[in-house]
């Protein structure tokens, strides 16, 4: 065994290689580029090596730092995690080369199934079942638009080098496909350096399933059973589970079978995942390998008991595997969300800023939180916007589900949006409850996943006002203790008035534009609201960390209150409610999303603009595309009008906010 291990990734894989590796008494080492200087990542390893500014391609990617920072500091292996140069052959080569041990699959197992299309061609002779479709070399449009006819629509357009959703469309026409196929070569080349695209079959209402499988260098190859991906968004996995719910045994032999021959047709090594598409009839075809450790090996791991990466250390060390396939069991059910800084109620739009407030549910038997973040961190535009991943197991999927719904019950986020209560809207949604699952499941249920924005029950409205008044409280005592004179009446932020009783008010507003006024009266007894709803007594402590015990016209009440800049977040119930404090000598901010301008949601890079200058456009039509966060984003007229002027070029690196086009609305 290696005695030192440098982790050439960040985020939540790093540090979970790390503990990992430190508890089987390795030492460790940490890259990080500029972006990530105090991560946690670098604070958990014994050693950490800069390797170059933010931008992946100048320091995460650079394979070549990588090597240097090992023989600096004398590194033997290299874990590449997943994402960045996992399932790159060329690094496993250089790895070998600098006499390295890679922590994955020899390169040439890289290279077979790195290209979609030539997987799929050495699956099709191992007799592994592949969806009908094209897989060629010849990428000539018009022959992809004819083959796209030929297979029957929808077809769905895949980057033949890429993974993980990116390069990913779905055409539903031929009208459709030209567009979406250029859209996926963009976003291809983007992401891998390669446009090669393949066009399959889109099937109607699949399951996406996936097999773990493990391979050493003795010859021995087991599969650890199964992993429901099926809910995603982008074609990005949202929701994982083990075992695959309603999995018929039979089929679970078969494919598991299926699997371990894909990896013994390329002489595999190390942990690898084999992904299928499961239709309604039970049939299933070979879709991709991903020859690396995946984002959701956490639930494989929870219904097997097995660490799969101390089985990845132990195996590239030249071990055998731990178990054989009789000795493998599966024991209760495990389910895995993935949270996000993310904005659901505006297209998923990536979030960039900093955790003012992170909290999750304590970790135990029943849950597992496995996060590369803290409060304090920030989400850069830089790398993937993941939180955190959030894991239960119980001994059954009712039980599971039950623990989940909690565990997102007990996740508090602030200093930015994410995506908890949607993810809790889909583990308390009936379909889900029922395990009726398929790869188009938030497609379907999207109206119950993304209600309309309700307002916050008057009994948060007035907790989060008592908050602030606690808050302020707590200042003005803080100041007084440092003045001359601490027992000033005129530095008190209580109301005390002389042989008066002392009004004010409180106004809040949600993001969705709601305002509340709630009209004060300090008293004796504590603060005296007058809401919409009626009145309202209460008073309470504010706790440093944010915990604020209350009582509420005669009830107690346990909230967490946060002030994250000019926001007010209150974590109740389980659910998040976020307000704006409007100060009545405040001047409103200008309206970034008025009609007639077209602005950057976020940072990113301008990749296409899909309209001329002086072109009439009708409201909702693409207008610019931007890339941000690995993703493409189109952007839409806002009204219906005329594009007078580009005010950026492709290429060009744009700030959130900044208006994008020149645009004069129609009279």
């Amino acid at each position: 065994m290696f005695q030192k291990l440098l982790v050439a990734n960040r985020g939540e894989i790093a540090c979970r290689v790390i503990r990992t590796a430190r508890r089987m008494g390795l030492k460790t080492v940490a890259v990080y580029s500029d972006a990530d200087a105090g991560a946690l990542h670098v604070a958990l390893a014994d050693e950490a090596v800069r390797l170059g500014p933010a931008p992946a391609r100048d320091s995460y990617l650079r394979a070549d730092a990588i090597i240097q920072a090992c023989k600096a500091t004398g590194a033997e292996a290299v874990h590449p995690g997943y994402g960045f140069l996992s399932e790159n052959a060329a690094f496993a080569d250089a790895c070998a080369q600098a006499c390295l041990t890679f922590v994955g699959p020899p390169a040439s197992a890289i290279r077979a199934m790195g290209g979609k299309s030539e997987a799929k061609a050495l699956m099709e002779r191992a007799g592994v079942p592949l969806v009908p479709g094209y897989h060629g070399e010849d990428q000539d449009e018009s022959l992809l638009a004819r083959e796209a006819t030929r297979i029957g629509y929808p077809v769905l357009i895949k980057a033949s080098a890429g993974g993980g959703g990116k390069g990913m469309k779905v055409a539903t026409g031929p009208e459709e496909f030209p567009a979406q196929l250029a859209s996926a070569k963009r976003e291809a080349k983007a992401s891998f350096g390669d446009d090669r695209v393949l066009v399959e079959r889109y099937l109607a209402r699949p399951r996406h399933v996936e097999i773990q499988v493990f391979a050493d260098t003795h010859g021995n190859c087991v599969y650890l059973f199964e992993r429901d991906c099926s809910i995603q968004r982008r074609h990005q996995k949202v929701v994982e589970e083990a075992p695959a719910p309603r999995m018929d045994p039979a089929i679970r032999q078969r494919m598991g079978q299926a699997a371990v021959a894909a990896a013994q047709a390329i002489g595999y090594v190390g942990a690898g995942t084999v992904e299928f598409l499961l239709d309604t009839d039970g049939s299933f075809f070979f879709m991709e390998m991903n020859t690396r450790l995946q984002v959701e090996h956490p639930v494989t791991e929870l219904v097997t008991g097995q660490d799969l990466v101390e089985w990845q250390l132990r195996v590239a060390s030249g071990q055998r595997l731990p178990l054989l396939q009789d000795e493998l069991r599966l024991n209760g059910h495990a389910i895995e969300v993935r949270l996000y800084a993310e904005d659901p109620a505006k297209g998923f739009l990536p979030q960039t800023g900093t955790l003012r407030h992170l909290r999750f549910p304590p970790a135990g038997p029943h849950v597992r939180v496995d996060t590369g973040v803290r409060a304090g961190d920030a989400i850069s535009i830089h790398y993937d916007p993941m939180i955190a991943k959030l894991i239960v197991w119980d001994e059954d999927r009712d039980a599971a589900v039950r623990r989940l719904r909690g565990a997102l019950g007990g996740t508090q986020v602030a200093g930015l949006n994410a995506n908890v209560a949607f993810l809790s809207a889909i583990a308390a949604h009936p379909a889900f409850l029922a395990a009726d699952l398929d790869t188009r499941f938030i497609e379907r249920h999207e109206a119950d996943l993304l209600p309309p924005a309700q307002e916050a029950p008057e009994r948060a409205q007035v907790l989060a006002a008592l908050g602030l008044l606690l808050h302020r409280a707590g200042e003005a005592r803080a100041k007084a203790l440092t003045s001359a004179d601490p027992w000033n009446p005129w530095g008190r932020s209580d109301g005390w008035r002389l042989n008066d009783e002392a009004h004010d008010a409180v106004t809040l507003r949600e993001p969705g534009g709601a305002e509340h006024v709630l009209k004060l009266t300090y008293r004796r007894d504590g603060y005296h609201f007058d809401a919409r709803g009626g009145h309202h007594v209460g008073n309470g402590k504010l706790a440093d960390d944010g915990t604020l015990t209350a009582t509420l016209d005669g009830f107690a009440a346990t909230a967490t209150w946060v002030k994250s800049g000019p926001e007010l977040v209150l974590f109740l119930d389980g659910a998040t409610h976020r307000f704006q404090v409007v100060e009545p000598l405040a001047t409103a901010a200008a309206d970034t999303g008025a009609a007639g301008k077209l602005t950057a949601p976020m940072p990113g890079k301008v990749i296409a603009l899909l309209v001329a200058e002086g072109a009439a456009v009708e409201k909702g039509a693409p207008v610019v595309v931007l890339e941000a966060m690995k993703m493409e984003h189109t952007l839409k007229a806002p009204a219906a009008g005329t594009v007078t002027k580009h005010r950026y070029q492709v290429g060009d690196q744009v700030p959130e906010g900044v208006e994008l086009v020149g645009f004069e609305a129609a009279p």
